[in-house]
């Protein structure tokens, strides 16, 4: 059970891992529901077409709604869209790199099943087995007396093994119409890996910087809020923690009292105390119900601005230069001390 929480934990911090191994599955996913799949032609001149090239289509449209379904930066792409703009701008760009990225993605699926349905060519003799011409495929003196609509009758029933008695005619004209679906097939494989080549090597190289710059406040906006949901989560568990110790306090006061009068307190008061003091520090100033929902609104409403304020380090140079006046005042400047013990202090600045 731990090791499975331990990749589950691996997982949700490597995202971009997490999102290419549930490509990756769905994609294997898609050929394995495809082996599985019983293909049953209906053999009709009215619904070969339809039902061959609906199952070319209808489950790539499903493979790639999935994946737009399980891919967690979909809500992020529509939260960043939706959201009003405030003290933070909107850039489309990153709104577009988001798109493309989980749109790839979403591909992948599709592109297998659609690849795997080519090479197996069933889907394309049932579509397509009304529009051959018979008298290229052996003997064709039965179908000479036969009118048009009897010629489109039989050539349905071509990808029907039990229905079509002329079975000569019907292994060479299978096999003509899966040669041609197999060509499709890597005409398809071959035109979605050049077009990847394209995406994954041309792009960056004409708008490098461009494309850096998408890429890194993406990333930023899924990391934020990874981080605001864990800071709400950190907050809500300590804000349940503090309410219920001050519910139990208040509703067994004297024994409270009574166990605080004592004259020692042993090691498991000392960290109940210590764990108080974290949850209070955790609540961050905010212990009313109604200023957490102004909290929360006002980050949906006006996100902070992206510029970081350098307030420790401005109220440490303010310090130490009312520190130098204080001492001027006091007369205690530069080499004209009192035989005051001095003291060194050395401070070091975070550059990250």
């Amino acid at each position: 059970m731990d090791k499975f929480r331990m990749m589950f934990q691996f997982l949700q911090s490597n995202q971009e891992s997490f999102m290419n191994g549930i490509c990756g599955i769905m994609a294997l996913a898609s050929a394995q529901m495809y082996s599985a799949f019983e293909f049953s032609c209906p053999c009709m001149p009215e619904y070969n077409y339809t039902y061959g090239i609906g199952l070319l289509i209808i489950p790539p449209i499903w493979f790639f709604l999935l994946g737009f379904v399980l891919n967690n930066n979909v809500s992020v792409l529509a939260e960043e869209w939706k959201r009003p703009t405030g003290k933070r701008r909107k850039d489309p760009t990153i709104l577009r790199y988001m798109f493309c990225s989980i749109t790839q993605r979403s591909l992948i699926a599709p592109a297998v099943w659609v690849s795997v349905t080519l090479m197996d060519g069933k889907s394309f003799l049932c579509a397509f087995s009304v529009n051959l011409d018979i008298d290229k495929f052996g003997n064709y003196s039965f179908v000479k007396d036969m009118s048009e609509t009897e010629k489109i009758k039989l050539l349905a029933r071509i990808p029907c093994k039990d229905l079509f008695e002329h079975q000569e005619i019907r292994v060479a004209a299978s096999r003509y119409i899966k040669c041609i679906s197999q060509a499709c097939g890597w005409m398809f494989l071959l035109m979605m890996t050049f077009t990847a080549f394209l995406i994954r090597a041309i792009r960056p190289c004409f708008t490098q910087a461009a494309f850096l710059k998408t890429k890194y406040w993406s990333h930023y906006i899924d990391i934020e809020r990874k981080m605001f949901d864990e800071t709400c989560k950190e907050h809500a568990k300590s804000f349940a923690k503090v309410c219920i110790h001050q519910y139990f306090e208040n509703i067994s006061g004297e024994m409270h009292n009574f166990h605080r009068h004592r004259s020692s307190k042993d090691e498991s008061d000392d960290e109940d105390e210590d764990k108080k003091k974290s949850d209070e520090e955790k609540l961050l100033g905010i212990r009313a119900q109604d200023d957490m929902n102004k909290v929360l609104w006002n980050w949906h409403t006006c996100k902070p601005a992206l510029a970081l304020r350098k307030d420790q380090i401005d109220g440490e140079n303010n310090g130490r230069l009312n520190g130098e006046a204080n001492g001027a005042a006091n007369g205690f400047v530069k080499g004209h001390t009192h035989n005051v013990e001095k003291k060194e202090w050395a401070v070091y600045y975070s550059k990250v």
